[in-house]
């Protein structure tokens, strides 16, 4: 049986709004799904839904190597290897990026001198050494967040990592660089989801499968093409396609790649 996130049937509701509708996905070990949408389309809902945010109202299944998610909380989810980057990583204020790593190194039965290396080799790789001895996230931009965010998760060795818009608020540069940190971090033991709302990072990036999310369900999936069409027609070309009507929350709009030449690159 090949690992994987597997997620069959997930509903999902707050304050009795209904959300997720049903959604069925699988992403295996060593490949990258991206998860698009318009917004309010559940995208997000999803994420918090699979780490175990409170306050949802969830139905159906979702195992990670056969082990069934929704009925644990989310240290159990992490312990499991589940993990997610956030679109705006916390700052912790008074504690070094490597003093916490080193302890992280500690919990896992590694001396000072084993995490040390493996710390600063892993740094070098994706850039970030100079991050290392200064407060957690304390200071730096939003690319910087987001490239040490990664490289944190790749320190830890996650099976799954779920990477929620972590394109959002980026310009070119830092959508280049954190797509490149993504694209390291990859590997035969981990699965990427990757939920975001533009097709501007898929550039610099080789998704296995791209699926589309609206009204609460996946309506496509397929390769690079899909993000392709959404890119010269936007979601409501695809809404005409499969006849889908969006909900209220849902307007119509324009071509994704309008939002970068009707705004500069740094929405």
């Amino acid at each position: 049986m090949v690992s994987s996130l597997k997620v069959d049937g997930v509903r999902a509701s707050i304050d009795e709004k209904q959300i997720l509708e049903g959604i069925d996905l699988e992403v295996p070990y060593g490949e990258l799904h991206v998860i698009m949408g318009p917004n309010g389309s559940g995208k997000s809902t999803l994420s918090h839904v699979l780490t175990g945010k409170e306050g949802y109202e969830v139905e159906g299944s979702a195992t990670l190597d056969g082990v069934e998610l929704l009925d644990k909380p989310v240290d159990e989810r992490a312990k499991l290897g589940l993990l997610q980057a956030f679109q705006d990583p916390v700052e912790v204020p008074g504690v070094r990026l490597r003093e916490l790593l080193l302890e992280v190194g500690d919990e896992h039965g590694l001396n000072f001198e084993e995490s040390s290396g493996i710390i600063e080799e892993t740094a070098e790789k994706y850039g970030v050494t100079q991050f290392l001895d200064r407060p957690v996230n304390v200071g730096l931009s939003g690319g910087e967040k987001k490239r040490s965010e990664i490289f944190q998760m790749a320190m830890l060795h996650p099976h799954v990592a779920i990477l929620d818009e972590i394109d959002s608020g980026l310009d070119i540069d830092a959508v280049r660089e954190v797509a490149a940190a993504v694209e390291e971090m990859r590997g035969p033991d981990m699965a990427v989801l990757l939920i975001t709302h533009y097709s501007r990072i898929l550039e610099y990036m080789t998704p296995d499968r791209i699926h589309v999310l609206m009204a609460g369900r996946i309506v496509e999936s397929g390769g690079r093409e899909l993000a392709d069409e959404l890119e010269a027609g936007g979601y409501e070309v695809l809404r005409e396609r499969l006849g889908i009507r969006p909900r209220v929350e849902e307007p119509a709009e324009k071509p994704v790649s309008e939002f970068f030449t009707d705004t500069p690159f740094d929405f």
